[in-house]
């Protein structure tokens, strides 16, 4: 029986795909410099592996195993090209933020490897929590780097969600800093390596007093006993 609350749980934090696996490593310094930027290659990405999980899976078994790969690029290079055509009709804006990297998403290495790793290898509902799990990880993961970036870099949060949302949504602007100076090297590519850093620690710490925790409240084997 499938166990879908580790498979919630892995793709959400334990097997997190940046901060666990460190994969998709090229959108995470290229686009992050807003929370908006990785909120809109967050759900663009989740769109292609939840598209690409439920496909591979359903026609698996059709797969020669000597092509599989060839077939599974196929499958989401036509899912990127879809996203991207969505992106460029109804998100205008964004798309020219995020420009190339919509397309580079068919060279993300996390879609293609969860697609081999475990959608070639079981069923269609298994396969499609399992996406969901780990493009909804993606997507938090992508979100808090640029979170970070944006706070420490302008002072602000979510400050171009109309972007991503429409103008209705542009009381989601934080200015939390007001007449903040800005912190330059933060907005720029390099600033998503120091951002990965420490949250990569951030999130290593929080793991630590979990397992610490847990192991104090697991009551010691009686020596007699054993």
């Amino acid at each position: 029986m499938t166990d879908y609350s580790r498979l919630a749980k892995d793709g959400l934090w334990s097997n997190n795909m940046v901060f666990a696996q460190m994969l998709a490593l090229c959108p995470v310094m290229a686009v992050t410099a807003t929370a908006t930027n990785g909120l809109g290659m967050g759900l663009a990405t989740l769109f292609v592996l939840v598209g690409a999980n439920l496909i591979i899976s359903s026609i698996r078994h059709l797969i020669s195993q000597a092509i599989r790969i060839p077939v599974y690029i196929v499958i989401i290079a036509t899912l990127v090209t879809l996203t991207d055509m969505l992106i460029n009709a109804f998100a205008y804006e964004l798309y020219k933020v995020l420009g190339l990297f919509i397309a580079l998403i068919v060279v993300n290495c996390a879609i293609l490897g969860r697609a081999e790793a475990f959608a070639s290898k079981n069923t269609v509902w298994t396969s499609f929590v399992d996406s969901v799990m780990m493009g909804i990880g993606l997507t938090w993961a992508l979100v808090a780097i640029g979170g970070f970036r944006e706070i420490l870099g302008s002072g602000t949060l979510f400050a171009n969600a109309d972007l991503l949302l429409g103008e209705r949504f542009g009381f989601l602007e934080i200015t939390l800093i007001p007449d903040y100076p800005g912190f330059l090297i933060l907005l720029l590519p390099p600033g998503g390596f120091i951002a990965v850093g420490f949250l990569l620690v951030l999130k290593r710490w929080i793991d630590r007093k979990v397992e610490t925790r847990a192991q104090k409240a697991t009551p010691a084997a009686d020596p007699q006993e054993a």
